[in-house]
């Protein structure tokens, strides 16, 4: 895909469509009338996992699609598109942008990040999104050449509890040092909060779960009325 996403993405809202392993909505055929039903609502771009998936929602929507592939493994606490391979898996299928973890933190393999992202321009010819957590990653990683640069991974990555609310700081922090888009993501929950990162500096937002979850949304109001149900 040519730089033309970036006028398609501009100052939207990106869904992330994803469930894991378990979950009621872990099938390829669900992701993809997710997917199909987000774009409808108004969409401008997708966040999809895994290939399965992937292939199946891009029969389906013609939005960029933001790939990863999530591989975890004990030799490293990287699991977003951790390997050159997991890049290729993911375009393969059919990833207009390539997402992947860039914070500092080891890859399995010994993959290294400033090999990963020209790797993938030159080899695959997609644009990169660099998942970070820092400030310094953010700048690092737009320093070795990724397209976009999100605050996916904030909160994430440290030994501490993961806060409540979105990391608009970040955002701003991010948004004033880097001549790449930065994109918002990452417990974003309400469009207040989305309102909130466009007017940080953010180029665009994404919402996974807020909206992609029933699970997560039914039990919330259940949760919610448990003293009336004794």
């Amino acid at each position: 895909m040519d730089a033309g996403w970036q006028e398609r993405l501009r100052g939207g809202v990106i869904v992330s469509c994803q469930a894991r392993a378990g979950h009621p909505l872990h099938d390829p055929v669900v992701i993809a009338a997710m997917a199909r039903a987000a774009v409808a609502g108004g969409a401008v771009g997708l966040r999809i996992n895994g290939e399965s998936d992937l292939r199946e929602v891009r029969r389906g929507v013609d939005v960029p699609l933001i790939g990863l592939r999530k591989m975890w493994s004990a030799e490293s606490p990287v699991y977003i598109t951790p390997t050159f391979a997991d890049a290729k898996a993911i375009a393969d299928a059919g990833a207009d942008i390539v997402a992947l973890d860039a914070t500092a933190r080891p890859r399995p393999g010994g993959e290294r990040l400033d090999d990963l992202i020209p790797r993938i321009h030159q080899l695959l010819g997609r644009p990169v999104m660099a998942d970070v957590a820092t400030l310094d990653e953010g700048m690092r990683a737009a320093a070795l050449g990724a397209d976009i640069v999100s605050t996916t991974l904030s909160g994430y990555t440290g030994d501490g509890p993961t806060p409540d609310d979105p990391d608009l700081e970040l955002v701003r922090h991010l948004a004033g040092a880097l001549r790449v888009p930065v994109i918002a993501e990452g417990r974003y929950r309400s469009p207040a909060e989305v309102v909130e990162a466009l007017r940080a500096g953010a180029f665009a937002v994404v919402v996974g779960r807020a909206i992609t979850d029933p699970l997560m949304l039914t039990k919330s109001f259940v949760d919610a009325t448990k003293e009336f149900r004794r």
